[in-house]
């Protein structure tokens, strides 16, 4: 929870302006939350004492300002040429009003700017960029999810992409960016499905998220070979961080392959076989390099330096935390003994 009043404002704003964009009834109205949002978050980008997170929050600007301007361009030629007369196809101007949304959200093929944004951030800031900030984006991409090309497109190119792109990073942020973009082609595809679908994605990913920064940002770690040299005195953050990893990736004991298993379902129901295929393949792609990190630390020797210190001074982190893994770990189990019950 941020200290400084001017950080708690901006939050609060940020949060509104996603509001805004959620229960607004016109494009014009959804235009200024998106606005309102990207102004509150710039802020809390930036930093004096770090030169790359300034780098970091002038490109976040860059881009969130023209995918803005693209939005307010389409929607008034929208409103105008609709005076005159009606769009025959509705197709593509569903497909143009999507384009700067998915810029925004950070889907392939308009996800070049995420991983080097990513690198420059804090880690809450890492956070509320995967989390929140794809909030808006996708409630309103919602209201114009059909199952046609452009949208089957999308799809396959975030996971594609979130799988490929995550296999020779190092940097932790990255491995995060990528299974982001992973998570944001199965977020498109339950929105196919139905909202309900999409939602709860959403929130168990957010959990997931969360329950990883909230291990690693203590540490202070930022590459996969520093993952070996944590604290040999906090085995059970260990063990919480490596097995929410293999959740996040979608391995079957844990809660994050229960949206993968239920769209999965309905995917093959609505008959869209090719791309549940390609997205499960991908999806053992990102699982590979979650492995990778978690693999070595299982099964190797531990090494750990004479001056590493313990840094979970705080217990309330720690009881959080591990509230958080136990929900990954258990509920999986408490849905499918509901399902069977019921």
């Amino acid at each position: 929870m941020p200290n400084n009043p001017t950080k708690i404002l901006l939050m609060l704003t940020m949060m509104s302006g996603i509001l805004i964009s959620i229960s607004s009834n016109s494009w014009i109205g959804a235009w200024m939350g998106l606005e309102i949002n990207l102004m509150s978050f710039i802020p809390l980008m930036s930093n004096n004492k770090n030169i790359y997170t300034t780098e970091s929050s002038l490109k976040y600007f860059i881009i969130q300002a023209m995918a803005s301007s693209f939005l307010l361009f389409i929607i008034m030629m929208k409103v105008l040429m609709e005076d005159m007369f009606t769009m025959e196809n509705e197709s593509i101007n569903t497909m143009i009003i999507m384009t700067p949304l998915l810029l925004k959200s950070g889907a392939a093929p308009f996800h070049w700017w995420f991983p080097s944004v990513m690198e420059g951030m804090s880690w809450m800031n890492c956070l509320l960029l995967m989390t929140m900030q794809k909030m808006a984006p996708m409630v309103l991409i919602s209201y114009m999810m059909k199952m046609n090309t452009f949208s089957s497109t999308i799809i396959l190119t975030s996971t594609i992409v979130g799988a490929v792109g995550g296999l020779n990073q190092l940097s932790i942020r990255k491995i995060l960016t990528y299974s982001s973009i992973n998570h944001t082609g199965w977020m498109l595809a339950a929105l196919m499905i139905n909202e309900n679908m999409w939602i709860m994605y959403f929130t168990i990913y957010s959990m997931l998220t969360m329950t990883i920064v909230m291990i690693i940002k203590p540490f202070n770690t930022s590459f996969i070979n520093q993952t070996l040299l944590m604290n040999k005195e906090m085995i059970t953050m260990k063990f919480m961080m490596f097995t929410t990893l293999l959740s996040m990736g979608g391995l079957p004991p844990f809660m994050g392959f229960l949206p993968k298993w239920i769209i999965i379902q309905m995917m093959i129901i609505n008959n869209m076989n090719t791309i549940m295929t390609t997205m499960v393949i991908m999806s053992l792609m990102t699982l590979y390099f979650y492995l990778r990190i978690s693999y070595s630390s299982f099964l190797m020797l531990h090494i750990e330096p004479k001056w590493n210190i313990s840094y979970y001074k705080n217990n309330n982190l720690m009881k959080y935390t591990s509230m958080m893994f136990s929900l990954s770990m258990l509920s999986l189990m408490i849905c499918t003994m509901m399902i069977n019950i019921y």
